[in-house]
């Protein structure tokens, strides 16, 4: 895992965030996150940098509350908003490899790598809200990062006990891309999710299309590419995948 690719990724998506934003106007709605508009997209993930860049910068290894929203808005909450973002960049950049704090997600293997991944896809998915905020036709998403992101989600989030992604009985779910060599199980029951990288097994129900639009369609963003199968365990991602 190259937490230096996160960082260029993370820098490259906060700053295209903040254009996008400023262009889209502080009462733009934002598709995807019914009654928010632009300033409360920016006041939302303003909090989240600074409280990420807090857990490393101070070394804090228990979890700990987000800051309040400010209350700012217009061109003075963007500027605060890229003032976050810089400095948890520099945070990041400047922190030891081996730096010890807290983290909430199973795989990556150091806290710094965990908080680069873990900003890059917040900002990312994020990004794509504020620029659907401005209209238009939002940045690609590489591949590369849509396959990791798609791995976070599987088999970091939705492996914890918060999942509500839950079955009576036993199920399998599989998620494919198909313009990368990636593709996952989903074995779902009453309990936790659990994923594995590989098409072990039958599945019944695929999710299938290109990694960029699996990515937003997991983060409920888009329509699913390609649904074949019972179109029930579809549904019911989109229904209880929230992630809280």
């Amino acid at each position: 895992m190259d937490t230096a690719w996160f960082l260029e990724v993370l820098e490259k998506e906060g700053l295209s965030l903040a254009d996008a934003a400023e262009r889209a106007g502080a009462d733009a709605a934002v598709p995807a996150c019914p009654g928010w508009r632009t300033r409360d997209l920016v006041r939302h993930i303003g909090v989240v940098h600074r409280w990420a860049a807090a857990f490393v910068a101070d070394a804090h290894t228990a979890p700990r509350p987000m800051g309040e929203h400010p209350g700012l808005d217009g061109p003075e909450l963007v500027a605060w908003y890229r003032d976050g973002h810089r400095r948890l960049v520099d945070t990041l950049a400047g922190a030891a490899p081996d730096v010890e704090c807290f983290t909430f997600l199973p795989g990556p293997p150091s806290a710094l790598a965990f908080w680069a991944r873990r900003q890059a896809h917040e900002t990312t998915v994020h990004r794509f809200d504020a620029e659907s905020a401005r209209g238009g036709t939002p940045s690609p998403i590489a591949a590369d990062l849509a396959v990791d992101g798609v791995d976070e989600l599987l088999r970091g989030f939705h492996a914890r006990p918060k999942s509500r992604v839950r079955t009576r009985t036993p199920r399998v779910l599989r998620v494919r891309a198909t313009d990368a060599d990636a593709v996952w199980t989903v074995r779902l029951s009453q309990e936790p999710p659990v994923t594995t990288r590989d098409a072990a097994g039958d599945a019944e129900c695929e999710l299938a299309g290109p990694a960029e639009r699996l990515y937003l369609a997991l983060w409920n963003r888009a329509p699913v590419p390609t649904v074949s199968g019972d179109p029930g365990l579809a549904a019911l991602w989109r229904e209880a995948s929230a992630v809280v």
